[in-house]
């Protein structure tokens, strides 16, 4: 098998998982945050920098790929490790998520969904077996299934439909799927908030047995406790043995929350999208560096942070940068965020291991002020 899962302890306080996944391009503790690489690239980051802050795997972007450079020109560059030249893990997203926020622009039958390209308006299709193919000449450790993500809220009808539509299309990307001894193939447990879809959907994912699976739909406008509520009983409906990833979540108190509730894998774009408006992630809470009052601040962006950035570089001139639009700015920010985030996993790794994750938690939440009324989330 491509993908193989070794659970190593559980937090007594918590229930939270300490483990390792092991891929045909090294292996990663969880829990993790994985940098989203959309295409073929951490915005402003090069590879060498994300393995230098501490991050074994990353995430790129099926549907971005496909339509530039094409997973065909990929293919010939000897597959989206060479092609970028990262020797870590790579999971690619099934490209279903881009496809139905175009939700004005689509149409979704049985065989797949009808689209327009987002750019140029051509009439493009995506199906199971297609996003397969795609994936096959990424040649990403980790795949994942194309499933449909409705939007938040919907109905019971509607979602009950979707779910179903959803397990039909995972049988389909199974049986298309042509490398499996090199390629891992989660499986994307839907259902929306509805606990009843949820059961069903994990439960015809699993007697599929994939080597993996992800809870999807979740991060998609709902309120955090709407989430919390369906990762608490969702995450016990899934194998033990196998790893559970979380998709499109990447906030502090998010990560950790998750984590408690026995998630292992984590992504989104968040750290590197307000990394490019100059906001950051600090020890003590958000921070907008391009605003006035650190025109003249000649400390680092987080005087607890280690970072090439914070180590280097001041409020000040990261702010002068941010401000002119100089790319150097938007690196030193993507670089502190992604830092402080791989660091935030390992605490929480550590906190697992000593049985004190939820004490974490909770001195963590009252640092960053989370437990504030009107607290200044992302």
């Amino acid at each position: 098998m491509a993908i193989t899962y070794e659970f190593i302890k559980e937090c007594k306080q918590t229930g939270a998982r300490l483990g390792k996944v092991h891929t045909p391009h090294g292996s990663f503790d969880t829990p993790v945050f994985m940098p989203v690489g959309t295409l073929a690239t951490v915005k402003t980051m090069s590879p060498e920098e994300i393995k230098e802050l501490g991050a074994n795997i990353i995430l790129s972007n099926t549907y971005h790929l496909w339509l530039r450079p094409g997973e065909d020109i990929i293919e010939e560059a000897g597959g989206l490790h060479k092609f970028m030249n990262w020797d870590g893990s790579i999971l690619t997203d099934s490209g279903g998520f881009q496809v139905f926020s175009l939700s004005d622009m689509r149409e979704i039958t049985e065989e797949g969904v009808h689209f327009r390209h987002h750019l140029s308006g051509e009439k493009l299709f995506l199906s199971p077996e297609k996003a397969t193919n795609i994936q096959n000449s990424l040649g990403s450790d980790i795949m994942m299934a194309f499933d449909e993500c409705p939007p938040y809220p919907a109905e019971h009808e509607y979602m009950k439909k979707s779910v179903e539509r959803t397990s039909r299309w995972a049988e389909r990307c199974l049986q298309a799927h042509t490398r499996p001894n090199d390629q891992g193939l989660f499986g994307i447990v839907q259902g929306g908030e509805f606990e009843d879809l949820r059961k069903q959907s994990a439960k015809d994912l699993i007697s599929l047995d994939f080597p993996g699976y992800a809870i999807g739909g979740l991060s998609v406008g709902e309120p955090k406790d709407v989430m919390n509520r369906v990762l608490d009983f969702t995450a016990p409906l899934l194998p033990k043995n196998k790893p559970r990833y979380l998709m499109g979540v990447g906030s502090p108190d998010s990560l950790i929350d998750g984590a408690i509730r026995g998630i292992d894998m984590f992504d989104c774009v968040l750290p590197t999208r307000i990394a490019r408006n100059g906001t950051c992630m600090t020890s003590i809470g958000r921070l907008v560096v391009r605003n006035a009052k650190y025109a003249r601040d000649y400390r680092p962006i987080d005087e607890h942070c280690d970072c090439y950035t914070c180590k280097n570089y001041t409020r000040a001139y990261i702010r002068h940068l941010v401000k002119a639009n100089e790319t150097f700015g938007f690196r030193l920010t993507t670089y502190h965020n992604l830092y402080f985030l791989v660091k935030l996993m390992g605490q929480v790794r550590e906190a697992i291991k000593n049985d004190c994750l939820g004490d974490f938690r909770e001195e963590f939440f009252e640092q960053y002020g989370f437990n504030k009324p009107n607290a200044k989330n992302f």
